[in-house]
């Protein structure tokens, strides 16, 4: 048993925020409010007399927050294939320490995620973690855009949606092909969305910086072209659709204006591309190289509306980890990627809800309720009967970015102050990170 006293509770699903205890038994919450710390004595003390065995605790949450436990369907945890950057076992611990307890894996791992044995290796494993973590399967074979992988057996073997995330779908037969199929199996399907014909060099906005240093950039075209055709399709066929890590204002605009005409169509934003822009490449270096690029201030500022009016409608980080001997070739060398998982909810504190941008309520429901919801699944609630997936974190207080869970450290957050400090990830009611004291 698990008593947690005196937490404020803020949960998007049913729209509590309130300062309350929490009883959690056997996985589950039991009881929220009045009556939770009274269950758990009488139940501790019935234990005793019985004399079962019953392992018990107490968490004093004063001035903390608990929220239902983070999601995060975008992450690359680089196994099978590139187990050197990442396993499924370190990303897992860097996803609890960053109060996560949901992760969507994508598919572009060696082999790819294209077929049944692999997507089950992802699973088995991942089952062993202490969290959930489950995985896309990609939409085409090999990530090769041309043949379609078989969806319906993939979807039945457990994958949680479709995506060749990381290298654009430019054949519309065989992208509307994908989005019918989709659709009939109910799962999603989520696109990365840079056309290379508008892409001179990857990783950096085409702009005054990419001048600066004598890099061609990517432009914003790249990103557009691709996101109003790909509306245009999810409007089409009637598939739900996900924007992947949004970063043109233009793109914001597209996704806004499909919503209206009553596409099926989200979007996600990461933490980088609200918080940095382009001059972050002439602090960081590589560290800020992102596929698509963090952008301008003008970019950045159309996000944030995105987000406030819910165009946007995800948080993710794209968690993309690298071997520091990999970011630290040459720019036009280096691979793109941030390691996010750790910072994402301290940014989401920072540069949202401090400002005043949204609310710590409608923060959650982009970091929990909202992805859950796009991949078919059932948003935790903090509510009696559901599962015990409960972050606690300190809204206000300001811990430093100076080590990560993750193997990686290619961050351009590192020695960042950020506020939002994780005490405890719970899943399935059993803590699964704990911060020393």
């Amino acid at each position: 048993m698990l008593l947690i006293r005196n937490a404020r509770v803020v949960d998007p699903v049913s729209g509590v925020d309130k300062v309350m205890d929490i009883l959690v038994d056997g996985g589950q919450i039991m009881k929220v409010g009045d009556g939770a710390a009274e269950m758990f004595e009488k139940n501790r003390l019935n234990a005793q007399e019985n004399g079962a065995e019953s392992e018990s605790r107490v968490i004093d949450a004063t001035g903390l927050v608990a929220a239902p436990g983070l999601v995060d369907t975008h992450v690359h945890f680089r196994d099978p294939g590139f187990t050197y950057k990442e396993d499924i076992f370190t990303g897992a611990a860097a996803a609890t320490r960053g109060g996560f307890t949901t992760v969507v894996c994508m598919a572009n791992t060696k082999p790819a995620v294209d077929n049944v044995d692999t997507l089950d290796y992802v699973l088995k494993k991942g089952a062993q973690t202490g969290i959930h973590v489950l995985s896309a399967a990609t939409v085409t074979k090999e990530i090769g855009g041309k043949e379609l992988v078989d969806m319906e057996a993939l979807a039945k073997a457990g994958a949680a949606g479709f995506t060749d995330d990381g290298i654009p779908i430019m054949d519309e037969k065989v992208l509307v092909a994908a989005m019918e199929e989709a659709k009939k199996l109910n799962l999603p399907i989520s696109l990365h969305e840079e056309d290379p014909t508008f892409i001179a060099a990857p990783g950096v906005h085409q702009g005054e910086v990419s001048k600066a240093i004598g890099y061609g950039g990517a432009s914003r075209t790249a990103e557009d072209v691709m996101v109003a055709r790909d509306c245009a399709l999810a409007l089409h066929t009637g598939a739900s659709v996900c924007i992947q890590h949004i970063s043109s204002k233009n793109a914001v605009e597209y996704v806004r204006t499909a919503k209206k005409l009553g596409a099926d169509v989200h979007a996600e934003a990461t933490p980088h591309h609200f918080t940095l822009t382009d001059k972050a490449v002439l602090e960081y270096g590589t560290l800020a190289r992102m596929n698509p690029p963090v952008r301008t201030e003008e970019d950045r500022q159309r996000i944030i509306e995105g987000l406030k009016d819910g165009t946007i409608d995800m948080i993710v980080t794209d968690h993309a980890p690298h071997s520091a001997e990999e970011k630290a070739r040459p720019m036009e060398s280096a691979p793109s990627g941030i390691t996010g998982l750790e910072t994402s909810l301290g940014l989401g504190i920072k540069s949202l809800v401090e400002p005043g941008h949204l609310t710590l309520m409608q923060l959650m429901a982009c970091m929990s309720r909202n992805p859950m919801e796009f991949y078919r699944r059932r948003p935790v609630s903090i509510d009696e009967g559901n599962p015990a997936d409960i972050v606690i974190f300190g809204e206000k207080e300001k811990w430093v970015v100076d080590h990560f869970a993750s193997k990686a450290v290619n961050s351009p957050f590192l020695g960042w102050e950020l506020p939002g400090k994780v005490h405890f990830t719970i899943c399935g009611g059993r803590v699964v990170y704990e911060a020393s004291v």
